[in-house]
């Protein structure tokens, strides 16, 4: 009985840990040659994402004994917290800047990027705001709602990262969908938000560059068109069965970020379209069982706090798989749990200890 009651969490811990490991060995098997080339040790990467998932347990452990209860009495905390992380970007000396984007902070050489952080901090602060009362009832709230994410989106956007703006944009909306906003009201938001994004685009020449990519990457093959090629060629290359594990091709300098956002190419190459069905129904079933935890939580703010992060993994992974099929313009957001980056793996692991906290607390209170 004791097994039955706690399904749900042992079905999350364990798609959880396999999407880790997998990510492990993953990120080994696009990196090695890359690793090699440049730092001589074919195990740099896979150290780092080794000690990523290290650092994520100990996180998800922590949280999942905090009763998650308390962080609704500091949701505005939480906010502050996000946008202060956000806003420490930009300061010289802290700020750390690749490929032409500002978007981590560092001392020395830790670094950490904080929109993956403040996405979080940001569904924290949602569930408590929208759990006390029915705010999303008056328009005053919902304007209040949306220029408090939209202060998120602004500070991300110029850093630059459309990727995880799109990310905090849409879970945003969901939130407030499922908090009670009225359809008429959604249906309202929905030609501004259009007409913001098309804008957004044309603000950035290498936006409007990457969109052409997109709809014809064979028009500039060697310079905005390569990525995106190169990522059809692993996909192509792979078949049903793929090419076999540590096989790859296309990770031998071919694919730019194949260790990281475009790491789901490398696996299409490697273990084809059966070992992608596999790893989409293992993200579906972490996805569909932290909503039913939230369905089953106690209050509103345990649910809005599930609901919210099984949005984020979903709309992440979702975007993810688009870009690296050619679905939409190519844009860089790393597949969670599974991508390069210890930052990601601990906002992550931690978040899913504290779905398991709402699980117990649940089932707590039905006994």
């Amino acid at each position: 009985m004791k097994i039955h009651a706690k399904k749900n969490s042992l079905i999350i811990l364990f798609c959880t840990l396999a999407l880790a490991i997998f990510g492990c060995v993953m990120v080994y098997s696009a990196s090695k040659y890359s690793a090699t080339v440049n730092y001589g040790d074919e195990f740099f990467y896979l150290k780092k994402q080794i000690l990523g998932v290290v650092i994520g347990l100990v996180g998800l452990i922590i949280c999942s004994f905090v009763n998650h209860k308390v962080y609704r009495k500091f949701y505005w905390i939480f906010y502050f917290v996000g946008l202060v992380f956000l806003i420490l970007v930009f300061i010289p000396g802290l700020s750390r800047t690749s490929y032409g984007a500002t978007r981590w902070i560092g001392i020395g050489s830790f670094t950490i990027q904080p929109s993956e952080i403040a996405k979080f901090c940001l569904v924290f602060f949602l569930a408590g705001y929208l759990a006390d009362g029915d705010k999303l009832s008056k328009v005053k709230h919902i304007l209040i709602t949306l220029s408090l994410g939209g202060a998120y989106c602004i500070l991300i956007m110029l850093e630059p990262n459309m990727s995880i703006t799109m990310c905090v944009a849409f879970t945003l909306i969901f939130m407030l969908f499922i908090g009670g906003m009225r359809l008429k009201v959604f249906g309202m938001m929905i030609v501004p938000a259009i007409a913001l994004v098309v804008v957004l685009i044309l603000m950035e020449p290498y936006r409007l560059s990457r969109l052409v990519a997109f709809i014809n990457p064979w028009e500039n093959p060697l310079d905005e068109g390569y990525q995106l090629i190169q990522s059809l060629y692993a996909i192509g290359s792979g078949g049903v069965w793929g090419v076999g594990l540590f096989n790859s091709r296309q990770a031998e300098l071919f694919l730019p970020f194949s260790e990281s956002d475009f790491i789901f190419s490398i696996t299409a190459e490697e273990l084809g379209f059966i070992g992608c069905i596999v790893l989409c129904m293992i993200f579906l079933t972490l996805i569909i069982t932290i909503f039913k935890v939230g369905m089953r939580a106690a209050n509103k703010f345990s649910a809005f706090l599930c609901f919210g992060i099984a949005a984020i993994i979903s709309i992440q992974v979702v975007l993810n798989i688009a870009v690296v099929t050619g679905s939409i313009p190519p844009t860089g957001l790393p597949l969670p749990f599974i991508s390069a980056g210890s930052t990601s793996l601990l906002v992550f692991m931690s978040a899913i200890g504290v779905v398991l906290n709402v699980d117990r607390q649940s089932r707590k209170g039905r006994i």
